[in-house]
């Protein structure tokens, strides 16, 4: 990949919309943007011009704005072309741009060129992706902060710390004791201890900031003809599931996304628990209901009569017949999918199970997939560093280790593959 090529790409949304945004990224664009509006643009400045092709005809009536170097969000020369939104409109600006030397951006590219040219390390970059991912106004907010370089800031900071203590572990090595500071031993220690103990806290939240991030999985489970499906629309506000009285009418699971409290939840609606069912597809409908229940965050057990089981700790135990409520039905919410009754006690619950997962979330980084690996890998040699106790060789060697894996966090220390992976998650145009 040459990133002196000329690229471009659409930066907004496809589909029938008043404006779409192109965006042109390369080197010395300043003819280019001059060719578009008829004169020497100024940077940051736009222009309203009638974009015509080499012919000489009309393509579109845009506004262009051209951001020179390094003052734009790739580093390089951009051009932003503001046009109608049509299909037609796209297609004939894409084959002027190619004629023109151009070329279709890789998925991710725009943001990679920001990455070399220091506009963004890759902390950044996951907050970006997942901020175009962002679903739900806590989402934005989180992945806000990472993209503004909130992470970065604190990966930052504890690599130099890492990389300050690893110098003066091998400086004992190396100077004689009165030339370096006092206690240095012990203080070395102690900081290499408080750089794990952050870590390693940040670590211990990562589940609740999977559940921000990724959402939170709750599953509707129980026997045929309870009210799960009933109670599903009604959650809802629609009716997505088909409800019936013939048993087993849910094969599959089925499934929707709804914001609640700001938090993004996965509600699953399962095919009915029995043990008499012979359908084969019914079968491998259960057979899914178990796989969903194990990886979900809440259960929310639906039963037409009181049960006489206990509660799972990630259980909320639900009769769908308010007037069958007795005794025995201590600790289960009593509601009516069919009139709503009890519903509102029913969400009360769940928002608090939501908040319960969620607490204690909010931590000094935004920890995904790739960073939890990462700083799993610094933890673990902060705290071999840690073990050696005066053998400072090892001592300075896994702080080093632990510096590089942070350093792999910000793209400072990294390989082909893990930037690779980084800017996949990206769109065209980003």
């Amino acid at each position: 990949m040459n990133n002196n090529d000329t690229i471009f790409a659409l930066s907004s949304g496809r589909g029938k919309a008043g404006v779409a945004v192109i965006r042109i990224s390369g080197d010395a664009l300043g003819d280019m943007a001059a060719r578009f509006i008829g004169r020497t643009a100024t940077p940051r400045r736009a222009y309203f011009t009638n974009l015509k092709d080499n012919a000489g005809d009309l393509i579109d009536q845009c506004l262009v704005i051209y951001f020179a170097t390094p003052q734009s969000f790739t580093g390089t020369d951009v051009i932003e072309i503001q046009c109608h939104g049509a299909d037609a409109v796209i297609k004939k600006i894409f084959e002027y741009l190619t004629i023109l030397g151009a070329r279709m951006a890789l998925p991710g590219e725009f943001s990679r060129r920001a990455f070399y040219n220091d506009k963004m390390d890759l902390a950044d970059v996951d907050g970006l992706a997942a901020l175009l991912d962002a679903k739900t106004d806590l989402q934005r907010k989180w992945a806000l902060r990472s993209l503004s370089g909130g992470d970065s800031r604190q990966y930052q900071s504890w690599r130099n710390d890492m990389i300050d203590i690893s110098a003066y572990a091998a400086a004992i090595l190396d100077y004689d004791a009165n030339d370096l500071p006092s206690n240095i031993g012990e203080t070395l220690r102690a900081r290499t201890a408080k750089l794990y103990d952050e870590i390693t806290r940040a670590l211990s939240r990562a589940g609740a900031a999977r559940a921000i991030r990724g959402g939170v999985n709750v599953v509707l489970a129980g026997r045929p003809n309870v009210g799960k499906s009933s109670l599903f629309n009604r959650i809802l506000g629609t009716n997505r599931a088909i409800v019936s009285d013939i048993p087993g009418t849910t094969r599959d699971v089925v499934s929707a996304d709804i914001d609640i409290d700001g938090y993004l939840v996965h509600l699953m609606d399962t095919a009915g628990l029995r043990d008499s069912a012979t359908d084969t597809i019914e079968k491998i409908g259960i057979a899914r209901t178990r796989d969903e229940m194990a990886d979900a965050d809440i259960i929310i057990h639906v039963f037409d009569t009181a049960p006489n089981a206990t509660a799972a700790a990630n259980e909320i135990i639900v009769i769908n017949k308010s007037d069958l409520c007795d005794t025995r039905s201590d600790g289960a919410i009593c509601i009516s999918a069919k009139t709503g009754a009890g519903l509102d006690t029913l969400m009360a619950e769940l928002r608090r199970r939501l908040h319960s997962i969620t607490d204690g979330a909010d931590t000094d980084v935004v920890i995904n997939a790739r960073t939890k690996t990462l700083l799993t890998d610094t933890a673990e040699n902060l705290s071999a560093a840690i073990n050696a106790g005066d053998n400072w060789d090892i001592f300075a060697e896994h702080t080093r280790r632990a510096a590089d894996a942070v350093g792999r966090i910000l793209g400072t220390i990294s390989t082909a593959d893990v930037m690779d992976a980084t800017f996949g998650q990206l769109c065209l145009g980003k």
